[in-house]
């Protein structure tokens, strides 16, 4: 396929579906190809095997999805505290609850909280490996796929919420990776939901993403990619499919991104992220999203906004009531709530520039640690992690809970 079909949008949705509707893809070209499945969930092939108590549970959105949430009791370390507050563990876009479990348990944050005497609960949003669909819809149904991460911040993390406080009667922490901090920051400004967190702690947050400085995604926003794929009726993002896998590569050439590190082009150079586990990481990553989540971060992108997502004039006017989506006011925060932030100098999706938006918003001061050389990944797969940034999260968690015993 000429490269420069690719050039406009509209080529390249008509040179897709001449692909799709002729012989010269194979008739598989569309189909998904889910990544293997793992009888008995995270608990039985990620945590178990290192010594750990893990317990499956399943929590339902007001929306009708059906959540995964593992509940990792006290590790093999100090596991004598009498009672430790819970954390919840929220992952990063096209990623599941096992991001927290990928390394060896003194180097991964679910195993090292979980031997610092916390009472982890790992969450999965909606359209993940580890959570089990919906109440009503299948997954081949259209309307399974019609959300973004406004959804995951006020019905997920909401459900996700409520139901650790019905289990433990506390208030919990939260600790959010890329995607997982857009809705914890989100879900943060509704008092509903922000009443049952005692402090939250955000690694490469995001709230604005205007200032990205990864040139293959704003490549991808140039190509109008998220536009591209609504015309081929494609609802969800599997990064595994035929299809996808198929155009990403296409975005790379013309020499308009360097695509000769893949991870590298999308999220920033990574310091410290151990590339010989790459094999088993793509084991488990990627999970699936929403077409409709990739449009509302590159409408976030386009615009510079922090808001709902954006149905055009008319039905922005039916969903909302005015012809703009809502923001989500930063300052609505309450400024009682503790809030510990690191951010990285090479991460080209959390820039240095749009963090310090963030911060500018928020009325309370959180503490931030800045680490000049961590990519996006650096902050979850780091094996320099625990000495760079967890130890630290670790003593910030401990200063705001009161029952967390500060020798474990």
């Amino acid at each position: 396929m000429s490269t420069s079909v690719l050039q406009h949008p509209l080529l390249l949705a008509v040179a897709v579906s001449l692909c799709v509707y002729s012989a010269v893809c194979l008739p598989g070209d569309l189909i998904i190809q889910h990544s293997q499945s793992y009888d008995g969930g995270l608990c039985l092939n990620l945590v178990e095997p290192w010594g750990y108590n893990c317990v499956e549970h399943t929590t339902e959105t007001n929306d009708g999805f059906l959540l995964g949430l593992q509940h990792v009791s006290s590790g093999i370390v100090n596991s004598g505290v009498e009672k430790a507050l819970p954390v919840l563990l929220l992952h990063g876009l096209f990623m599941g609850g096992d991001a927290w479990f990928m390394d060896s348990p003194n180097q991964s944050l679910g195993f090292i909280l979980a031997d610092h005497g916390f009472d982890v609960w790992v969450g999965n949003v909606r359209g993940t490996k580890w959570s089990h669909g919906h109440s009503s819809l299948s997954d081949g149904d259209k309307e399974f796929w019609d959300w973004s991460w406004q959804e995951m911040a006020l019905y997920d993390l909401e459900a996700m919420l409520s139901y650790i406080n019905s289990k433990t009667d506390s208030k919990v922490f939260v600790v959010g990776h890329s995607q997982g901090t857009i809705m914890s920051l989100a879900a943060f400004t509704q008092p509903d939901i922000v009443n049952m967190v005692e402090a939250a702690a955000l690694l490469s947050p995001i709230s604005y993403l205007d200032h990205i400085t990864s040139k293959f995604v704003l490549n991808l926003v140039n190509l109008h990619l998220d536009e591209t794929l609504s015309l081929l009726g494609i609802h969800q993002l599997n990064l595994k499919s035929n299809i996808l896998t198929n155009i990403l590569e296409m975005a790379c050439d013309g020499g308009r991104a360097d695509c000769s590190d893949m991870l590298a082009a999308i999220t920033g150079e990574n310091c410290c992220f151990n590339s010989s586990r790459v094999d088993f990481y793509l084991e488990y990553e990627p999970h699936p999203s929403s077409l409709k989540n990739l449009k509302h971060l590159f409408q976030m992108i386009r615009k510079g906004t922090f808001a709902k997502y954006d149905y055009g004039t008319l039905k922005n006017v039916l969903q909302y009531g005015q012809t703009k989506p809502p923001a989500f006011d930063l300052s609505l925060i309450p400024e009682s709530l503790p809030i510990w932030m690191a951010y990285g100098g090479n991460d080209a999706l959390g820039d240095v520039v749009d963090v310090q938006h963030t911060l500018k918003e928020l009325r309370s001061k959180p503490q931030v640690l800045f680490l000049e050389d961590y990519g996006h990944v650096d902050f979850l797969l780091s094996t320099r992690a625990y000495e760079d940034l967890y130890d630290n999260m670790i003593r910030f968690f401990r200063s705001c809970g009161n029952g967390i015993s500060s020798s474990s």
